[in-house]
C-alpha cells in the first residue's frame, strides 16, 4: 500500500471561487463557465473546474479550458459529508475554482428544490454569478435577478453576467437597471452572436472529443471572456475557500490490468471513477474500439456511455475487435458498461435507416429515437446474482439516452436490479447479465456508489486467479 497526499500540505485560504449559474437551461452558463476559465488559465492562474449534477460533455469541456480535468459535484447521488471532502481535497495548490451549475438556479427534484445549484452553493458556502439571457428584455431583466436574490435569503448572488445583449444602448439599459434596482454589479456582457461556439446535438453540447475545432472554441470562449467581462471585478466577487487534503490510499501491490474503451464513441468517464479504480488497485489500460485490432490481455474491461451512433460505422467495420471482445466474454472476462458500451454489447443498431452489427453478446436490437427515452436521476436495488455488486446492495445513478430497445428475448431474468425510480431495461429492471459481463443504462458516480470500483477490481483478481487471463 502507498499513502500520499493528492496536494502539497496546506491549510488555510489557497484560492477563490464562485459558482456560476443561470435560470434554466440553455441560458448560456456553460459559454460564461468555461471561457472564464480559459480566460484565467491565459493570465497564468491555475483553475480547478467542477460540474454539478450527473454530467459528462459540460464537464469535459471545463476540464479542456482548465487543462487538467473537470470533476462533478452532485448532492443527490453522494453523501453531503462525502462531496464536501472530495470538493475541500481538489482545491488546495490552486488559484481559483468554477463550479458551473446545472438547469436553472433554484430547480431541485422536489417543491424544496431539493439538490439544486442554490443548494450546492450554500453547501459550499460560495457566492453565485448569474448568468441571464436577454434576448428581447431590458428592465425585466431586473426583475428576474431581483426575485433570484429574494428567493431565497440564504443564497449570495455576486455578479450578474448579461448574455445575447443586442447592442451597446441594449446592454446599458439593463446593466442600470440590474444594479439599480437589486444592487448587484454586472461584471459585463456578451453581445448576441450568430456563431455558436457550442453546436447543439441530442442531449445538449457537441462533446469536444467529437468537435474538429475544440481548442479554437475554447480560445474563442477565453477570447470573448477577456473582451466582455471584467475578470478583476469577478475576482472581488469570489469568496475565499480552505482546502482539506485527502490522503489516499493505493493498492499498488498485486494490481490488475482493467481495460477502458476511450475514444470519440465512448468519452463518458467521471475522473473520480478512474481514480477509484486505480485507488482499489487497477492500472487503467486505454482502448479505441474503432482502431484497436484485438483487446490486449486484461483481468477486465470498463466501456463507459457516450456516442456509439455517432461513430457506428467505424464501431462496426472493425470486426476483428468486435469478435475479441466477445470471445473474451464468452471465457469469462469480467466486463462492466454503461449506456452506451451497453449498446456496443448488444447484437446491432439502427441509425437512421442503417442497421449496424456491435458485439453480439446480447441478443438486443436497438435504435436511436428522436425524442428522450429516459433522463434523469434513478434508483434501483440489486436483485439477482451478478460479476460486481451483492444482492440487496442499493445503487442511485442517472439515465442519460435517446436509445431505444427494439428487440430481445423478454426474458426479467436476463435484468440484476429494480428500478424504483427511473425507466431503466426493460419492465422496471436494469443491468443485462451474462457470464462475468453486467451491462446497464444507468450511470453510477463512484463517490455515490462506492462498491462499485471495489466489486470491478475484485472480479478481475477472481479471473486473474482462475488463470483464465
Amino acid at each position: 500500500m502507498t499513502e500520499s497526499l493528492n496536494a502539497s500540505s496546506c491549510n488555510g485560504l489557497w484560492s477563490r471561487g464562485i459558482v456560476i449559474a443561470g435560470l434554466s437551461g440553455g441560458s448560456g452558463k456553460s459559454v460564461v463557465s468555461v471561457g472564464i476559465t480559459a480566460a484565467l488559465v491565459r493570465r497564468g492562474a491555475k483553475v480547478v473546474p467542477f460540474k454539478k449534477g450527473p454530467d459528462y460533455i459540460d464537464a469535459g469541456w471545463l476540464g479542456l479550458a482548465a487543462g487538467q480535468p473537470c470533476c462533478n459535484l452532485d448532492p443527490y447521488l453522494m453523501e453531503s459529508e462525502v462531496m464536501i471532502n472530495s470538493f475541500q481535497s481538489r482545491i488546495c495548490d490552486t488559484d481559483y475554482v468554477i463550479i458551473e451549475g446545472n438547469r436553472g438556479l433554484f430547480d431541485g427534484v422536489d417543491l424544496k428544490g431539493s439538490f439544486s445549484t442554490a443548494e450546492l452553493a450554500i453547501t459550499l458556502k460560495l457566492p453565485v454569478l448569474l448568468v441571464v439571457d436577454c434576448t428581447k428584455a431590458t428592465r425585466t431583466v431586473a426583475a428576474l435577478v431581483a426575485g433570484c436574490k429574494n428567493f431565497d435569503p440564504r443564497l449570495t448572488i455576486s455578479g450578474v453576467v448579461l448574455n445575447r445583449v443586442g447592442t451597446v444602448r441594449h446592454e446599458s439599459i439593463v446593466q442600470s437597471a440590474v444594479e439599480h434596482y437589486t444592487g448587484i454589479p454586472v461584471i459585463g456582457a456578451l453581445p448576441r452572436s450568430s456563431e455558436d461556439v457550442f453546436p447543439q446535438r441530442h442531449l445538449g453540447i457537441t462533446p469536444g472529443p467529437e468537435h474538429d475545432q475544440a481548442g479554437q472554441a475554447v480560445a474563442t470562449l477565453a477570447a470573448r471572456a477577456e473582451q466582455h467581462l471584467d475578470l478583476d471585478k469577478l475576482e472581488e466577487i469570489m469568496a475565499g475557500l480552505t482546502c482539506s487534503p485527502r490522503k489516499t490510499v493505493v493498492n499498488d501491490r498485486d494490481k490488475v490490468r482493467i481495460g477502458l474503451i476511450r475514444d470519440a464513441a465512448f468519452q463518458f468517464y467521471y475522473q473520480e471513477n478512474l481514480e477509484a479504480l486505480v485507488e482499489a488497485g487497477a492500472e487503467l489500460v486505454e482502448i479505441n474500439a474503432m482502431t484497436a485490432k484485438e483487446l490486449p490481455q486484461l483481468d477486465a474491461l470498463y466501456i463507459g456511455g457516450g456516442f456509439p451512433e455517432t461513430s457506428a460505422e467505424e464501431l462496426a467495420g472493425n470486426g476483428h475487435f468486435l469478435a475479441s471482445v466477445k470471445k473474451r466474454a464468452e471465457e469469462g472476462l469480467p466486463i462492466y458498461a454503461e449506456c452506451g458500451g451497453l449498446i456496443y454489447l448488444g447484437r446491432d443498431m439502427k441509425v437512421a435507416d442503417r442497421v449496424f452489427r456491435m458485439a453480439d453478446i446480447f441478443p438486443v436490437s436497438f435504435s436511436l429515437k428522436r425524442k428522450p427515452q429516459a433522463h434523469g436521476y434513478t434508483n434501483l436495488e440489486v436483485t439477482a446474482d451478478n460479476p460486481f455488486y451483492p444482492v440487496g446492495t442499493r445503487i442511485s445513478g442517472h439515465e442519460f439516452r435517446y436509445s431505444h430497445v427494439d428487440a430481445w428475448p423478454d426474458d426479467p431474468e436476463m435484468l440484476a436490479l429494480r428500478v424504483d425510480r427511473g425507466v431503466g431495461f426493460a419492465g422496471g429492471r436494469d443491468g443485462l447479465v451474462y457470464k462475468n459481463v453486467l451491462a446497464m443504462y444507468t450511470h453510477i458516480h463512484a463517490l455515490g456508489t462506492p462498491q462499485w470500483a471495489v466489486g470491478l477490481v475484485g472480479a478481475a483478481r477472481r479471473y486473474r486467479a482462475a488463470g483464465q487471463a
